[in-house]
């Protein structure tokens, strides 16, 4: 006991020096924790050596894990899946699934005494859920439509994940009967923890919500307590702990638990990834070789099965480009399922770490090429139109001819569109609907290209930061040119950078410009604009107004007042 709570001590201490480091490097946390492990393990400075403790920590960790995982899932946002998302994820996780198989299995990796091939391609078909969405959330991109149908494959994967390992402890003897009863098995767990998660524990919850202590011990017990249900159907407690946290994951106290848990999970997390660094041993050529091998096949495969399904949905070169980027990396959850078929005996050593170093290998080159991948696509489109491939403006060089060289003038152009541009469209349907025959919009998101084009609204596919876009356009033609996507959420280019551009284009045009920041109105103006919108300004107005409402007891007639008004719209963007 000692000796496990001296190798817990070193494995904190290292993880939050190592950490520390990441965070000034900008590097994913879990590689630092696992150099941690591997310098304090057994094949690094040896000062946690204990084959025993090394096990515990590492399954501790896993259950944690796993529990959360399954928390975060949604199973509302799966149903409410689009059909992009769903064919995408598809595509994805069962292309590259095969394509893995065979890759694997053509290089010698046994199908047959062990699983080496199916483990691993199992493992190259899953994501990084902690790099894609901190790397996405701090370029504020969750909420983009390659952003979306990212997030909506990366839930897909969970799920997928999940059905692996219910079959995995049958491997070894995966005849139809055995199968079937797996899938039993874990048919009972479900039905068992849905029913309880939806009857029982909302009572419980219920009546100790105000005493924290004891919402964190629930939730625990009831982690642990569907572990041991699992662990006698011969299933697995990680599983168990998997199928717990889904369980909870649409219950009211979800977002309750998840927080309360939140610190311990950040803590056994810690311990999983370090007790894993410690498994890995120092490579030699051919674990190098297959690592490799990994990481290459893992980019290659997103370009071809998510690239692919979303361009034959017609979704576009960029929006096509951006999820495939996003997610060629290696799951957390991958590594996750290698070490169950370890601790199973499914798969060699070596094969596990070589899927360890090929994790570190794409953290690292995820990160980087994902903060950059507005750059790359910019660079990657025009190479792939010219290898044949069309975009959705594929007619627009037919339409320039036609119209001398630019796009057809209209008197107002909309450079970007997103929530203000819809609502502006919304306002115009319902105030002057004339005014839509007058406008241009010009953005590169799918959805608004095909919905506008519907409504007969004359829309542009293409990169408002790209000169040609604007020329084809017709931005030296039009009078008011407005510009109503925030610096935050434009890509390529700034206010002020597209002020100056269209101002030179278009001296005569009146600008209407967005400013995030109040530092920035007069920037705006001395650039050329002759308007400039903060939304803060409206949205304090707005506020304003709510609290005379509420101090004057008519806050259900203002309530009533919005709900008329958001009735009468038809929003491009929800």
């Amino acid at each position: 006991m000692h000796e496990l709570i001296r190798d817990i001590t070193l494995c904190i201490l290292f993880a939050w020096m190592l950490g520390l480091l990441a965070h000034f490097f900008r590097q994913p946390l879990i590689l630092a924790y696992l150099i941690a492990g591997f310098l304090i393990g057994p094949f690094g400075l040896k000062w946690v050596k204990s084959q025993e403790s090394i096990a515990i920590i590492s399954e501790l960790g896993l259950i944690f894990m796993l529990f959360m995982i399954g928390l975060e899932i949604d199973l509302k946002k799966i149903v409410r899946a689009g059909p992009v998302i769903l064919f995408a994820a598809g595509g994805q996780l069962l292309g590259g699934a095969l394509l893995g198989l065979v890759l694997f299995a053509g290089i010698g990796l046994s199908l047959a005494a062990g699983f080496d091939a199916i483990y691993l391609s199992v493992a190259c078909a899953l994501s990084s859920t902690v790099i894609i969405v901190k790397v996405l959330y701090e370029k504020r991109e969750l909420d983009t439509l390659p952003g979306r149908v990212t997030l909506g494959v990366l839930v897909l994967q969970d799920v997928f994940a999940i059905l692996f390992l219910a079959v995995q402890p049958s491997l070894g003897n995966l005849q139809i009967g055995v199968f079937l009863l797996s899938i039993g098995r874990v048919g009972v767990l479900v039905v068992t923890a849905l029913v309880l998660s939806r009857y029982l524990l909302p009572w419980l919850f219920h009546r100790i919500a105000r005493t924290p202590e004891l919402v964190l011990l629930g939730a625990l017990a009831w982690c642990f307590l569907i572990g041991e249900i699992a662990e006698q159907l011969h299933l697995s407690r990680e599983m168990g702990s998997l199928v717990a946290g889904v369980s909870l994951s649409t219950f009211p106290y979800a977002l309750d638990v998840t927080a309360k848990v939140t610190t311990l999970r950040d803590f056994f997390i810690t311990l999983f990834f370090v007790a894993l660094g410690m498994t890995i041993p120092v490579p030699n050529l051919s674990v190098i070789g297959l690592a490799l091998l990994i990481a290459g096949f893992t980019v290659a495969s997103r370009l071809v099965t998510t690239f692919v399904p979303l361009y034959l949905m017609k979704q576009g070169l960029r929006a096509s480009l951006l999820p495939a980027i996003n997610l060629a990396q290696i799951s957390e959850f991958s590594l996750v399922v290698i070490q169950t078929g370890v601790v199973a005996g499914h798969i060699q050593t070596a094969t596990a770490s070589a899927v360890s170093f090929a994790f570190v290998i794409l953290a690292v080159l995820s990160t980087f090429v994902m903060v950059r991948s507005d750059a790359l696509t910019r660079r990657a489109i025009p190479a792939l139109k010219r290898l044949g491939l069309r975009d959705l403006d594929h007619g627009r060089d037919a339409e320039a001819a036609e119209t001398g060289g630019h796009g057809a003038a209209r008197r107002i152009v909309l450079l970007g569109f997103f929530r203000a541009a819809s609502a502006l469209v919304a306002e115009m349907e319902r105030q002057n609907v004339s005014l839509l025959k007058e406008i241009t919009v010009v953005d590169f998101n799918p959805m608004v290209f095909r919905t506008l084009a519907d409504r007969d609204v004359h829309v542009i596919y293409g990169d408002i930061s790209n000169v040609d876009t604007l020329l084809h356009a017709g931005i030296g033609h039009a009078e008011i040119i407005i510009l109503s996507v925030p610096d935050s959420l434009l890509k390529g280019a700034t206010n002020e950078k597209l002020v100056r551009h269209v101002r030179s284009l278009n001296p005569a045009a009146k600008i209407v410009a967005t400013a995030d920041l109040l530092a920035d109105v007069d920037q705006l103006y001395a650039a050329g604009a002759d308007y400039v919108t903060v939304p803060r300004l409206s949205d304090a107005h707005e506020l304003f107004s709510v609290i005379e409402a509420a101090d004057q007891e008519l806050l259900a007639d203002k309530r009533a007042e919005i709900d008329a008004r958001l009735g009468e719209r038809r929003e491009v963007l929800p």
